[in-house]
């Protein structure tokens, strides 16, 4: 009989532990959302860059000599480790 009551108790502890985990874990996630929407709401548009400031760096033009060595080495790799 002292069994069965020592697991009846168990087990009632462990609802508890795993309800109050349940219920913390829904009451932070509720809590997230929440902050995130009032964020949201109430944060400051981010500020627009300047329209009249740098210029963007001009794309650098293509070095055919080093397209060349790459080219040759991926060729050279593909051949070596053909499977």
């Amino acid at each position: 009989m002292q069994d069965f009551a020592l697991l009846e108790e168990g087990l009632t502890l462990m609802a508890l532990g795993m309800g109050f985990v349940f219920v913390f874990l829904t009451v932070l996630v509720i809590t997230t959302t929440l902050m995130s929407l009032l964020l949201r709401r109430f944060a400051p548009e981010p500020a627009k860059p300047a329209a009249g400031g740098a210029r963007p760096p001009a794309p650098a033009q293509q070095d055919d000599e080093l397209m060349a060595v790459i080219g040759a080495a991926l060729h050279r790799y593909r051949q070596r480790h053909r499977r």
